[in-house]
């Protein structure tokens, strides 16, 4: 009971977090809430038990995520400008695209249903298999760094690209700002 009440207060907050980022106009205050929303997304994913999941989520969706529109933000304008047309477009294709996701939904099995695809797949050949092949008791830890060592070897190149993108960002901010500073040196000392 206790769990689906912290899930409840979780998505409450999700969904606020969410509102206040919308109607938001100073672009810094925009970015700090995605980052908390990320944030309170991973805290989600913790206490739906896919840990790996939310560790993915705090890394790239609050971290790298948060660095990268922060470098951009420092090359653009602090607030945002006025829209010049009108919202019902936008509103109308988030409706038909939610309304889509939720039918998608429907035919989904119960969450933790012992009867879904999921777990009388493949699931139960790694449940049975792991500890003795790989010898990890975490099954989910012994599945990403073994048997998915490839596709987690490639989340990690994202991850560690999009990092060495955001310091290759801040690098050409710094020299262009040292550049306009000594302009404007060389022109305060001509006149």
């Amino acid at each position: 009971m206790i769990e689906v009440a912290i899930n409840f207060v979780l998505f409450f907050m999700l969904i606020t977090t969410a509102i206040a980022a919308a109607r938001m106009t100073h672009l810094f205050a925009v970015v700090m809430l995605s980052g908390t929303f990320s944030l309170l997304s991973a805290l989600l994913l913790v206490t739906l038990d896919a840990v790996d999941v939310a560790f993915t989520e705090a890394a790239v969706g609050a971290g790298i995520s948060t660095v990268l529109m922060l470098g951009t933000l420092a090359l653009t304008s602090r607030t945002e400008k006025p829209s010049s047309h009108s919202p019902l477009v936008p509103l109308v294709v988030v409706v038909v695209t939610g309304a889509a996701i939720i039918y998608g939904t429907l035919d989904m099995p119960n969450f933790g249903a012992g009867d879904s695809p999921a777990q009388l797949g493949v699931a139960a050949s790694y449940m049975e298999r792991s500890p003795h092949e790989i010898g990890v008791p975490n099954v989910v830890t012994g599945i990403l760094a073994s048997y998915r060592g490839y596709d987690t070897l490639g989340e990690t190149a994202v991850v560690f690209t999009a990092g060495a993108g955001v310091l290759l960002l801040i690098s050409g901010l710094r020299a262009r700002r040292r550049r306009e500073d000594e302009e404007d040196d060389e022109a305060g000392a001509g006149s």
